[in-house]
């Protein structure tokens, strides 16, 4: 092996180590202030627990039962404690429904997976032709409409469409549930519709953007000198390029779906992490809340770290690039 490959697969190796380190990092602040907040948030965590039931508990009952959870302890002996339980797996028990923290955010996990990835394609089926077809007949009729319904779809509020969505196919012509509370077909298709059309639309610009970039290339001139077709052209040199900016903006998507569904999953009923963490703050629930944030925030760390990977495969030449190289010869 090479001086030159070894620097470079070592400068590659740091790269990655620095990066997971500050991820570390990044996962151990938000696990504080997350576990600040609700500390300096309002209200006895105890008498919120024992009020569950609907009865008022006595002043000793509950002085018995901060002293069992640990919360007469100061704010860092708190932290402490609960960090080293949630290394060792416990997540804690929720207040409102008497479960571990974890087996409740594992079980409204899957809803959620699945109305993301639905989402997800129905936008890519919807966003990546519509891209292309607009960059295509550039300027052209096809060109204007979509860019006006990409306009219009950027400025509705999702929670918007989700209520027109849901007044029309549900109320109107009944064809799906209106009431919710189930993950089957027919209660997925509107709020996954509905996540779909507010990315589709900033996605078709994307597209359309890269895609008229690529074209103004040189190896696009050449390729046509050399006498490709334009279909060879566009599926062959164009849309592998002009797809690889996308992979860091669908990554972002990924992990904004995955806890930031809130709003559509309270307005369709959707049985997921989102209105799991609605209820969980009603009820002043701090153990569900604070792994719920947690969760989203490993799932945000989980899905860039796939990104960075997935974006240096497609993309070679990011492998060979030295940001020590590059400081040194300016």
């Amino acid at each position: 092996m090479s001086q030159g490959n070894l620097q470079t697969k070592l400068g590659t190796a740091r790269n990655m180590l620095i990066g997971i380190l500050q991820r570390i990092f990044v996962l151990w602040g938000i696990s504080f202030l997350t576990f600040a907040l609700t500390y300096l948030a309002p209200g006895d965590p105890a008498e919120i627990m024992l009020s569950a039931g609907g009865q008022m508990p006595s002043a000793q009952l509950v002085a018995q039962t901060r002293i069992e959870l640990g919360l007469d302890q100061p704010f860092f002996i708190q932290y402490g404690n609960w960090l080293g339980n949630l290394l060792q797996g416990d997540w804690g028990i929720s207040y409102s429904q008497k479960v571990p923290v974890l087996q409740k955010l594992i079980a409204c996990m899957e809803p959620t997976l699945k109305l993301t990835i639905t989402s997800l394609i129905l936008m890519l089926l919807i966003s990546i032709p519509a891209g292309i077809a607009a960059a295509l007949h550039h300027g052209k009729w096809i060109d204007i409409m979509i860019r006006v319904l990409t306009f219009l779809g950027v400025s509705m509020p999702s929670f918007w469409l989700g209520l027109i969505l849901l007044r029309v196919f549900g109320v109107v012509l009944h064809w799906v549930p209106v009431s919710g509370g189930s993950d089957d077909m027919r209660s997925l298709i509107l709020p996954a519709l509905t996540l779909a059309c507010a990315m589709a639309a900033k996605y078709t610009r994307q597209v359309r953007a890269a895609v008229l970039h690529e074209y103004s290339q040189d190896y696009v001139l050449g390729a046509r000198v050399r006498g490709l077709s334009e279909r060879r052209i566009l599926c062959r040199h164009v849309l592998p390029n002009a797809m690889l900016p996308l992979i860091t903006l669908l990554g972002l998507s990924v992990g904004s779906l995955l806890g930031g569904t809130v709003v559509v999953e309270v307005i369709f009923g959707w049985p997921g992490m989102g209105s799991l963490a609605v209820r969980a703050i009603t009820a002043h629930d701090y153990p569900l809340i604070q792994g719920y944030v947690l969760l989203v925030a490993l799932f945000y760390m989980v899905v860039n770290q796939v990104v960075d990977v997935c974006y240096t495969r497609l993309n070679p030449r990011l492998k060979e690039y030295d940001p020590d190289a590059v400081y040194k010869n300016t």
